[in-house]
C-alpha cells in the first residue's frame, strides 16, 4: 500500500513537497514511496498559517 501526504497550503520559499525540495513524492533514493496531494483549500490554508504568525509577533 503506497502512504499519502495531504497538505493544504505550499511553501514556495522552503516546501520540501514540489517546491524549492523535492522530496517528496518519493526520491528515487529512498525506499518508500508517497502520494502527495497539495494545495488543498489553499486559501484558507495560507490565511490560517499568516493569522497564526501574525499573532506570534
Amino acid at each position: 500500500m503506497k502512504e499519502r501526504v495531504v497538505f493544504g497550503a505550499g511553501d514556495p520559499k522552503g516546501g520540501a513537497a514540489g517546491s524549492v525540495f523535492h522530496l517528496l513524492p518519493s526520491d528515487e533514493h529512498f525506499n518508500h514511496r508517497v502520494q502527495v496531494t497539495g494545495s488543498i483549500m489553499a486559501d484558507a490554508c495560507a490565511e490560517q498559517l499568516r493569522a497564526f504568525f501574525r499573532s506570534r509577533r
